[in-house]
């Protein structure tokens, strides 16, 4: 025969297919693992508390939904209604915030209702929206964790 390869020199179906799974499985894995080391700064409620009663110069972002903003919220944040910030019509909601830092400089807080999802899609647009990680924060546990009740407002 004219290739050069005998029968015996191929490989069977069997090892590709098995390489094959190998490789997809380890580019997951790697996908994973970058997952797990991506950062977040946390406030703590402890030093929130401490910034509010400082009266620290700062941008809140309440991505919380209507109704539950109207319940409790933070004085002088931002009202976004963005929660759970996954389509480009709730990211556009948190452009005002944007806006504001690029005038202030400010640090900014996500606040939402438990601090995970939601409020680390906030941060990751922020971010991409050119706010430097140095000045973005997510507030640990998020308001319905707040444990200074009286510190809210509800309209």
């Amino acid at each position: 025969m004219g290739s050069g390869f005998c029968k015996s020199e191929l490989l069977p179906k069997g090892n590709i297919m098995k390489k094959t799974t190998i490789i997809v499985l380890s580019c997951i894995a790697l996908l994973n693992v970058a997952a797990i080391f991506q950062s977040f700064n946390f406030v703590s409620t402890a030093d929130f508390k401490q910034w509010l009663e400082a009266d620290k110069a700062m941008i809140i972002v309440d991505i919380q939904d209507k109704t539950a903003f109207a319940s409790q919220h933070f004085p002088g944040s931002i009202e976004t209604n963005a929660f759970p910030v996954k389509s480009e019509d709730e990211k556009k909601r948190i452009d005002p915030a944007v806006a504001q830092f690029k005038k202030t400089g400010n640090d900014v807080v996500v606040v939402c209702p438990r601090g995970g999802g939601g409020a680390k899609r906030c941060y990751d647009y922020l971010k991409s929206q050119g706010i430097p990680e140095d000045k973005l924060y997510i507030l640990k546990g998020g308001i319905d964790n707040w444990p200074h009740r009286e510190m809210l407002l509800s309209l």
